[in-house]
């Protein structure tokens, strides 16, 4: 059995995660308001962040920068920022 949140991503009721998909305190929230479709969203993002900006996942400034772009993508208003360059594919 599935279970539903309101996911403040999407602004509905939506299937939500799993388990807990991030550590820590965030992690917590993350599984408690995100659904898995706008998780499945920051996946992208994030892939697309690191990738455009050349990120090392295993570096501590790489992971604070990340976190710090989860916040703003799924709790704070607007959209996280896109690199200057980039270009979406067509």
């Amino acid at each position: 059995m599935s279970r539903t949140v309101h996911c403040v991503k999407l602004n509905k009721e939506a299937e939500g995660l799993e388990r807990i998909t991030y550590p820590g305190e965030m992690g917590k929230k993350i599984y408690d308001n995100v659904s898995k479709e706008a998780w499945q969203q920051w996946l992208q993002h994030q892939t697309m962040l690191i990738n455009e900006y050349r990120l090392n996942p295993l570096d501590a400034k790489t992971r604070t920068f990340i976190e710090e772009e989860m916040q703003k993508f799924f709790f704070e208003d607007g959209e996280a920022a896109l690199p200057p360059d980039f270009k979406p594919e067509s």
